[in-house]
């Protein structure tokens, strides 16, 4: 089996690529910078956070609920946007969903970090989708586990073994970081066959569903697994399901949340509780403020063109000056283009430097593969920034490629 490859570190190409706080600490350096063209972050556009119905919907929720929302709170979260968000899942799903069923988290990283701590001891086995979030990488770090790829074609010989031995599986298939890529419902319920058969658990994280650009995604993996529950109670399939606010919203209000079967959410809880005793009951409430009226799905809407001209521009200005070197697909929905190299001899986390001396920003493939071998693609934002700003960053972007490029030769031919 691959784990035996993925257990290696990874390699110390520079120091900030080890996680993504020192990615964090490196934009802040250099992609922060005024004269700096970042197409780095995973970031909405600040320009259009709903800044005015956040601060009426904070004058609401302090006027419903007065001082209650000021206090320490049920680590499970604030009861009422639990059950708002049991019953939007029971609509889009058709199962029946509780509050019982639902834990509120500080984002839904604090999610992933919960599910780690629940669910893998040091060493056990992670089949997660490749690349890979490396949020999720950094949340399962201190507990050192080893890693499968998961090929969604499913065709791996020893992929059934594997699943068998694997603590959860991890997908995102709706538009996922870093790729964008969209998985068919054929295959996400392929997948979920062989997570039944195998008895294990499947983490469905969907924080991009909101940013819909072409299309609907179609069901979620849940929905799948309701539609095979025989139960005629609250959902106990093996489904854990992750939302959030952060895109649909803001992610300042760090409003994230978790849907599975009772037993989980209650472990889950139970780990919470030792990490933060309680989340934040006053943006909880703000959260629930704005859900009630179907605001984050209005804002959703009003988004959505912004982003996709966004998207337009970073490919019209990449096949005129990327493409002789890179390749991608249209990504339907999400924030990122996956550009991968076409040759072999581009490295892109020996180009960042040259993009550095050219002053834009990217996040290199590296820092999403479980082993740091992957160093032949990056990841390209173009949700943060205008089409003016994203064309001037793909314009230093390519003279960093022919840059690279001139000094690759040089070195070769001086060897």
């Amino acid at each position: 089996m691959a784990s035996a490859k993925t257990n290696k570190a990874r390699p110390a190409t520079a120091q900030w690529l080890r996680s993504s706080n020192d990615i964090s600490q490196q934009f802040l350096a250099f992609g922060g910078r005024a004269d700096v063209v970042s197409l780095a972050g995973g970031l909405p556009a600040a320009e259009l956070y709903p800044v005015a119905d956040v601060e009426a919907a904070a004058r609401s929720a302090i006027a419903r609920h007065g001082s209650t929302i000021m206090e320490y709170g049920p680590v499970e979260g604030l009861p009422a946007l639990r059950q708002l968000i049991a019953a939007r899942v029971a609509a889009e799903t058709g199962g029946n969903f509780t509050a019982a069923n639902v834990l509120l988290t500080t984002g839904s990283m604090q999610a992933l970090d919960l599910i780690g701590k629940v669910l893998v001891d040091p060493g056990e086995l992670i089949v997660a989708q490749a690349p890979t979030y490396l949020g999720a990488l950094d949340a399962w770090r201190p507990r050192a586990p080893s890693y499968l790829p998961l090929d969604w074609t499913l065709q791996d010989p020893g992929f059934d073994a594997a699943l068998e031995k694997a603590k959860f599986v991890y997908s995102v298939p709706n538009y996922s970081n870093p790729t964008g890529v969209l998985v068919s419902q054929e295959r996400r319920v392929a997948l979920l066959d062989k997570v039944l058969a195998a008895g294990t658990w499947l983490v469905e994280d969907d924080p991009y569903l909101s940013i819909q650009l072409d299309g609907s995604p179609g069901p979620s993996i849940l929905s799948h697994s309701v539609a095979r529950s025989t139960s005629p109670g609250p959902y106990d399939g093996p489904v854990i399901y992750l939302g959030t606010v952060s895109k649909s919203l803001v992610p300042g209000l760090r409003v994230g949340w978790v849907v599975a079967e009772a037993g989980m959410i209650q472990n889950l809880a139970l780990t919470k509780m030792a990490s933060d005793l309680s989340g934040s009951l006053l943006t909880q409430a703000i959260a629930l403020e704005l859900m009630e009226r179907d605001f984050d799905h209005e804002h959703s809407s009003a988004i959505v063109p912004v982003y996709r001209e966004r998207r337009d521009a970073l490919l019209r200005e990449a096949a005129l000056r990327l493409s002789d070197w890179f390749e991608w697909e249209v990504p339907v929905g999400g924030m990122f283009v996956w550009m991968r190299s076409k040759d072999s001899a581009i490295d892109t986390d020996a180009l960042y430097k040259f993009a550095v001396e050219e002053k834009v920003a990217y996040v290199p493939s590296s820092v999403f593969d479980f082993t740091g071998e992957n160093r032949f693609a990056m990841r390209v934002n173009f949700t943060r920034s205008s089409p003016e700003v994203i064309a001037e960053g793909v314009r230093r972007l390519a003279r960093a490629v022919e840059h690279y490029r001139s000094a690759r030769q040089q070195l070769e031919g001086a060897a």
